[in-house]
């Protein structure tokens, strides 16, 4: 018996469905070859979608490509010089995937993607410009030249503009929180990223905070860790200058170390940017909202919601409005007093015990803060916003970070 038929029986060689596709410059993708079986589709299209870079990200990272295989005839010292760089808007894309049991022993070639059953392996990637003519890149690259055409280039210091920052706390027994809370699509992806970052073993969790800090086995392991993701337009050019820690789709996620930090006793906080200064009390950093031009608008129990006039723009106006009563259920009173409630118990976590059965009161309307830049931004306002104060009466308002408790919350008051 042969050994391919042999591991055939034996259930080692993998079932392949190979696939060939296309890819715009939008990320938009087109089977040409592909199984029949949709689910299987899928999984390869998943794969792509989630490997593949688009938009910014794809001229960014051809145009990469094109510098480091000396294709150039000029410095390039600013963005404008690399975005004078044309860039092809098709790809195709081949490979197949290979499904069972799939592992370091294959035999396989090309970039190795893992999906749920197996792997999609992908093996040539052509650009064109026309989609009559394709090219590809010499796979054969020196990467010591390539590097030296690359950093020849003052435009390989340039990075991409912030577009967000999410702080991803992390405790050593597993639980993991996300402020500002993402959008669905980037929520898994963060989360994988800040686990990755942190070690995904005991080992790793300590190996790498003693790469972050110098440190050797003796030091103490932290309880908890931070870590604060930029998300960024993509750089002109790809180089270890500007280097980015994973590519979701169009965007680079890099990391700040000036925000990212750890805490042994899960109290106190040390940057990872200075780990021999002073540890911090995790408080909130005041003079950073002090600094954001904001509106006050106020939220009401029955939906309405109420601004001064010229305080927002009225193109604005309708958006916001639709927002806060989705994010505060304003206008439905179940989805009104459960927002209120979880708004109460958060704020006063360290005052207030409130048994599960209890009912709170609910507040007749709610202060909120809007950051003006949050006007322009396409992301959820819920983001941004911050709740300021509340009123039981509709006439007396209660500072929430006021050290005086609201006279209405008092019956809950813990007294140890």
């Amino acid at each position: 018996m042969g050994e391919a038929k042999r591991r055939k029986q034996l259930g080692l060689m993998p079932t392949v469905h190979p696939f060939d596709a296309t890819m715009d410059a939008d990320g938009t993708l087109t089977f040409t070859r592909a199984p029949e079986d949709a689910a299987l589709r899928e999984l390869i299209a998943g794969a792509l979608r989630f490997s593949q870079p688009y938009g910014a990200a794809w001229e960014s990272q051809y145009r990469t490509l094109h510098v480091m295989h000396g294709r150039v005839d000029r410095f390039l010292e600013t963005a404008e010089d690399v975005q004078s760089i044309p860039v092809p808007a098709l790809r195709r894309l081949s490979g197949e995937l290979a499904l069972g049991r799939v592992g370091e022993g294959s035999e396989t070639t090309g970039r190795f993607l893992p999906v749920e059953g197996g792997a999609v392996r992908l093996r040539e990637v052509q650009h064109s410009f026309d989609g009559v003519k394709w090219d590809a890149f010499p796979v054969n690259m020196d990467p010591r030249r390539a590097m030296e055409f690359l950093l020849q280039h003052p435009a390989a210091t340039l990075g991409g503009e912030v577009v967000a920052t999410y702080v991803a706390e992390q405790w050593r027994e597993g639980r993991l929180d996300i402020d500002p809370e993402p959008p669905a699509d980037l929520l898994d992806m963060l989360e994988t990223l800040a686990r990755e970052w942190h070690g995904d073993t005991e080992q790793g969790w300590q190996d790498t905070h003693l790469d972050a800090t110098d440190g050797d086995d003796t030091d103490p392991v932290p309880v908890a860790r931070r870590v604060a993701f930029e998300l960024r337009q993509p750089a002109p050019l790809q180089s270890p200058l500007n280097m980015a820690f994973a590519t979701l789709g169009n965007v680079e996620v890099t990391v700040n170390r000036e925000g990212s930090s750890y805490s042994l006793d899960g109290e106190a906080w040390i940057s990872y940017a200075d780990p021999d200064g002073e540890a911090r009390e995790d408080a909130l950093d005041l003079p950073d909202f002090l600094d954001v031009e904001t509106v006050p608008v106020q939220v009401f129990a029955d939906g309405r919601v109420e601004w001064v006039d010229e305080d927002v723009p009225a193109e604005h106006g309708e958006r916001l409005r639709a927002d806060l009563l989705l994010e505060t259920g304003a206008g439905n009173p179940t989805e009104w007093a459960q927002w209120t409630r979880e708004l109460i118990t958060q704020t006063f976590e360290h005052e207030l015990v409130v048994p599960e059965d209890a009912e709170l009161p609910v507040p007749v309307a709610v202060l909120l803060d809007i950051p003006l830049d949050a006007l322009d931004d396409p992301d959820p306002l819920a983001q941004s916003f911050i709740e300021s104060a509340i009123t039981f009466d509709g006439t007396n308002w209660r500072d929430l970070y006021d050290e005086v408790l609201p006279e209405e919350l008092r019956p809950f008051l813990d007294d140890n």
